[in-house]
């Protein structure tokens, strides 16, 4: 059964921090990495560093071998597609608006445990995600909610939104019933299949961007710092405290901590970026937060209820 306690809510804490600094490096890396090559450069250096500790997938009578499609999958939407997604996305947009749009996810997160887990929102949950989706759309317009009918969006923040949806069917993956191999595996193991599967997508998608002639890498220290960063705390601990973050409160819950993103964001962008968060950012927060309440606040009396 599910459970929100302290270690969970630390894990995901955690998770979305250093996915808002993994945002700010990006976009700090626009200009000295092209986005495909640094997903790349990121994965290869984060498999290489977990390699020690995740060999045994190589092994002939690793499990692996016997989940090929669900890692074919899971290395697709949370480490391939996903990622790429968001570098791209930081070539035209704010970090602020790149993590504020992926608030929508509790939306996207509601919507495919519906179709393809049979899993049904609360009705308070359906009026969380709904004021949720007003923030996200307060950002979309950047804060002129009747430009929403001539309104033109910026590409990246179409990128961020598919990235989301993404994600979303990855968390659902992670804790997918009765088909959950990281339970038993080594988590290190379990890692190390989904970010080489990963890096084979992300190698796929370079190739393209090698091909257009757009990829370029112009290393320095401090951009080879902010690689190494983006290698080891957005990927390796990001991620496996993600996973045990599902695991304790569900895809769902764990959706509504992914809002805390924005807010790690804003206060990063303000201090390395100068972009402060303006108001429409606050206002966009604001809904998003109260999305957040209104939803988590049914599964507690929902859990009340089982106890």
């Amino acid at each position: 059964m599910h459970q929100l306690n302290l270690a969970t809510i630390f894990y995901l804490v955690v998770a979305t921090a250093l996915w808002a600094g993994n945002a700010i490096a990006g976009r700090l890396l626009v200009g000295t990495i092209s986005p495909i090559t640094l997903s790349t450069v990121r994965w290869g250096l984060a498999a290489l560093i977990l390699l020690p500790f995740g060999w045994r997938i190589f092994k002939r009578d690793s499990a692996l071998w016997q989940n090929k499609t669900r890692f074919v999958f899971l290395g697709l939407f949370g480490v391939g597609s996903y990622n790429a997604l968001l570098y791209l996305a930081l070539q035209t947009s704010t970090p602020i608006n790149v993590t504020l749009i992926g608030a929508s996810m509790p939306i996207w997160m509601l919507l495919i445990g519906t179709v393809f887990y049979k899993v049904h929102p609360t009705f308070l949950q359906i009026i969380g995600a709904v004021v949720s989706l007003f923030g996200v759309a307060l950002v979309l317009t950047r804060g002129e909610i009747s430009a929403l009918l001539s309104m033109q969006l910026v590409s990246g923040d179409l990128l961020i939104m598919l990235a989301t949806i993404l994600w979303a069917a990855y968390s659902w993956m992670l804790s997918h019933p009765g088909k959950s191999p990281e339970r038993q595996w080594p988590w290190a193991d379990f890692l190390m299949a989904q970010i080489l599967v990963g890096l084979v997508w992300t190698l796929f998608f370079d190739s393209f961007e090698m091909a257009r002639g757009h990829a370029f890498l112009n290393l320095n220290l401090f951009s080879a710092s902010l690689i190494l960063f983006v290698a080891i705390g957005p990927s390796l601990i990001a991620y496996r405290c993600w996973g045990l973050g599902v695991h304790g409160a569900g895809p769902t819950v764990a959706a509504f901590f992914a809002n805390l993103i924005p807010l790690f964001t804003a206060l990063l962008s303000a201090a390395m970026l100068g972009e402060p968060p303006k108001l429409f950012h606050g206002l966009a927060f604001a809904l998003i937060v109260t999305g957040i309440l209104v939803s988590s606040s049914k599964a507690k009396v929902n859990k009340s209820k089982v106890s």
